[in-house]
């Protein structure tokens, strides 16, 4: 875009960031471009975001609900050489002021993100005499960098090119998909869009290309793998990056159902519906530390490159424990947010600017601070709101590392000791993830939408929430009574009694309806002509055993046991082991609990038990592979499993069992320990997850007392996919008619050798999974806590002959999209 002559201003002065605003502002206004109201939006937009990039540059804008009055797109830049005070960033030398009424400011951010990958270009612009060399820098016109490409940058020999389709463009979820797929390559491989290219293996260098709906850009490889790189590249594009219609439904809170709806007369502040329900209670602001450090370096560079290396390991390893948690918790779907966060650690764009900074002297958390806040702030600047919430997620794993690399941190979050509704300006992942549920009684934002991972979170938590709400919240005195109306979007600053009679209503309805649907998931899942199906929980903590009862479970169909292993720095204790057996057993109140010993491997990585680096390791070391080969790891397990048996109904179950050597090697081992524990005998079954188990099932079953079928696993191992990966990840469907014909061939020979068959995967929480897995024999469902009352409800819908009939016309169709249009 052009640059005009009167929007900018060479060698300014500004005593405060509000003065450098509002004279940012009246250029724009003098431009054309804004009506002087929205100088006020620019200043709101303050309270909100933090819109300093680093090494001197701001970038000041609206809010998006005054964009009415934007008169014409356009960008003003102050410069300021002696600079001015900008939040805890530092000095602002250059204050470019946007004016976005379309997307043709993505340029200037584009090219921005050039400059602050080059702190001594942005220093020679905060110093130049020359308006031109401003304008023309940021407009992507003559650039003054001798190394700056300034011809279409040269492809590789092997490409092909596409035409972007999806409305949105090449936005975060797909660039982050096309990521993992070009990671999976050894190929260098390069996106190119007009006079742009970035590394497909890169986020912020896809995410800076601009790619809208519509543009035609070129994927080219070199490399060992380029010719199968671009195959596989081409067919994703051609199939979908992402699955839209799941995105969509994951992120949009009108998919929970209708709820009570409350009318209000005290002063309220309009939001956005994030997570249903209604809060009643005192405010209180949540306020991060101060993370301070030092610019320059202590060390010599090569101790501040070891020290990044250091904090990135340490950043993973925290990660990979908030996956698991929020794994156990919530779901796969919700623990992605975290795994796909590591994607930014692992950028090698963004760490290659960061090593450049640490080898002109600065620290390395210095270097980290300028590097991601820029990134942040240049995708928090544009239109498009997935960007923006990838944004919050940059700040989320920024923050993150720079405490592992910061010289002190001030004053950690002061979380709340007793129930409150928090606000803030925005919440992270992390944040919310930590909550105690029983001391937030719900979260207001100003900032942020309903399809960030913040609220996704918070959904899944059944935190009532609104976000989006605006300045307005944030000046509300801590203490105050208020109302939070998640269902509704509302936030109520001023009730009155009025509002609080209404909102206990409202508050009380919904309880109501929580409570009926509470008190119907205890009636047990017997169909209507008598059939009776158990209907079990998965679990992986204390807590979550008496959440599995509360839902209605009848039992643990699969406690995982890797959760006292994964979030700890080193092997728990025997006596460890069977403190929390015991009190999980005693949680469960006589109901059965299926124990599964140790499922560490494949994506499930404990560095303590010095496992070793293997090509693939979901084919290598784990499960009962791994217990086999470490036995005095395994005989700790069991020692605690069989100490805790004496204090409830427990059952044993062996993980990714693939012969009868190995089962029998583990029963052995089982056995041993028992005499030397001295405990009873207790049930032995194995889990069926590999072909080969189900080949050799009815040899296998003579060994067990029950199977149970992992379906996830199965899935994978029988399709050849894996579950986790980019592309074939919608393709590896548990209800594809070749894992339910392995399904039947289990129950089979478990019904000639007279034991029982339960599932404990993904396909036994959908409900036509559970009428299929029903029908073909299952008699145990193990799913995760959530799912437990609409399986049951499911199973009571129907007759055994009704799942028979449902299942044989399963079992006949040619692929998974036939059988889900069973449903």
């Amino acid at each position: 875009m052009q640059f005009k002559e009167s929007a900018i201003e060479i060698g300014a002065t500004a005593a405060t960031k509000a003065e450098a605003i509002a004279k940012v502002g009246a250029l724009l206004v003098k431009s054309g471009n804004i009506e002087p109201g929205y100088i006020e939006s620019m200043m709101a937009r303050e309270e909100v975001a933090n819109t300093f990039l680093g090494n001197g540059i701001a970038i000041p804008h609206g809010i998006p609900k005054d964009r009415e009055l934007i008169l014409e797109t356009g960008v003003a830049v102050l410069q300021l050489p002696e600079g001015v005070e900008w939040n805890d960033g530092g000095l602002a030398h250059l204050v470019v002021g946007i004016a976005a009424k379309s997307d043709e400011h993505l340029t200037v951010l584009s090219n921005l993100t050039d400059v602050l990958g080059d702190p001594e270009e942005a220093a020679r612009l905060a110093q130049t005499k020359d308006a031109s060399e401003i304008a023309m820098r940021l407009s992507g016109g003559n650039v003054v960098k001798a190394d700056e490409p300034t011809e279409r940058p040269e492809d590789f020999d092997e490409g092909f090119d596409y035409t972007i389709t999806s409305p949105h463009g090449l936005h975060a979820r797909p660039a982050t998909a096309l990521i993992d797929l070009a990671k999976s390559f050894d190929a260098n491989i390069r996106v190119r869009n007009g006079m742009k290219a970035g590394d497909a293996k890169s986020l912020i260098g896809l995410l800076k290309l601009g790619i809208d709906h519509g543009s035609t850009i070129r994927v080219s490889a070199e490399g060992p793998d380029a010719i199968k790189a671009l195959a596989a590249i081409q067919t994703a594009f051609e199939n979908g990056l992402e699955d839209e219609e799941e995105a969509a439904s994951e992120a949009s809170p009108a998919s929970m159902g209708p709820h009570p709806v409350a009318q209000y007369q005290g002063t309220v502040i309009a939001g956005i519906s994030a997570s249903p329900g209604i809060a009643i209670g005192p405010l209180k602001h949540f306020q991060r530390g101060r993370i301070v450090v030092e610019e320059k370096a202590a060390n010599d560079s090569g101790s501040e490159q070891a020290r990044l290396d250091a904090a990135l390991t340490a950043a993973r390893t925290e990660l990979s424990e908030l996956y698991t948690d929020m794994l156990n918790k919530s779901g796969a779907g919700k623990a992605a947010i975290f795994k796909a966060q590591t994607e930014f650690l692992d950028d090698p764009e963004m760490i290659a600017e960061v090593r450049k900074l640490i080898d002109m002297g600065h620290s390395a958390g210095w270097s980290w601070q300028q590097i991601y806040q820029e990134h942040a702030a240049s995708l928090a600047a544009m239109k498009e709101e997935i960007l923006a919430a990838r944004a919050l997620d940059l700040r989320d794993v920024g923050r993150r590392l720079l405490k592992l690399l910061a010289d002190k941190v001030e004053d950690d979050p002061d979380l709340p000791d007793s129930p409150v509704i928090l606000i803030a300006d925005d919440l992270t992942p992390s944040d919310t993830a930590g909550l105690d549920t029983k001391l937030v009684l719900g979260l207001c934002t100003a900032s942020g939408g309903p399809t960030s991972h913040t609220a996704i979170i918070a959904r899944s938590m059944d935190i009532p929430a609104v976000v989006g709400a605006g300045k307005d919240c944030l000046s509300l005195q801590d203490g105050n009574d208020i109302i939070l109306d998640g269902s509704s979007g509302l936030l109520v600053a001023a009730p009155t009694d009025a509002d609080h009679k209404a909102a206990a209503e409202a508050q009380h309805l919904h309880a109501a309806q929580i409570e009926a649907e509470r008190l119907a998931c205890y009636q047990p899942a017997i169909m209507t002509d008598g059939s009776r199906v158990e209907v079990v929980a998965n679990i992986g903590s204390v807590d979550e055993a008496s959440a599995a009862i509360e839902a209605g479970g009848e039992g643990v169909g699969l406690l995982r046991t890797e959760f006292q292993f994964l979030q700890r720095a080193s092997e728990p204790n025997e006596d460890e082991q069977y403190e929390a057996l015991r009190a999980m057993l005693k949680a469960m109140d006589g109901l059965p609990m299926i124990v599964r010993t140790l499922d560490i491997g494949g994506d499930k990585d404990v560095p303590y038990l010095r496992m070793p680096e293997e090509m693939n390791p979901f084919l290598g070391v784990r499960g009962i592979r791994l217990c086999l080969l470490q036995e005095e790891l395994f005989r700790r397990q069991l020692r605690a499993i069989f100490r805790a048996s004496a204090h409830g109904p427990l059952r044993l179950m062996y993980p990714m069992i693939a012969t009868i050597d190995e089962l029998r090697a583990a029963k052995r081992i089982t056995e041993e320990v028992r005499i030397e524990v001295g405990a009873e005998p207790i049930e032995i079954g194995m889990m069926i997850e590999i072909p080969s188990a189900v080949m050799m099932a009815e040899e296998l079953a003579r060994e067990v007392d029950f199977f149970s079928i992992g379906t996830n696993d199965l899935t994978q191992y029988a399709l050849a996919m894996d579950r986790m990966h980019p592309q074939l990840a919608k393709m590896a469907d548990g209800l594809d008619p070749a894992v339910l014909r392995l399904i039947r061939k289990t129950v089979e020979a478990a019904d000639a050798a007279g034991i029982w068959v339960g599932a404990c995967g993904g396909i036994a929480g959908d409900p036509l999974g559970a009428d299929i897995l029903t029908g073909l024999g299952v008699k145990e469902l193990s799913v995760s806590i959530p799912a437990i009352a609409a399986v049951k409800a499911r199973i009571r819908s129907r007759s055994m002959a009704e799942a028979q009939a449902i299942a044989a016309e399963a079992l006949a169709c040619h692929s998974a999209t036939d059988v889900r249009k069973l449903g």
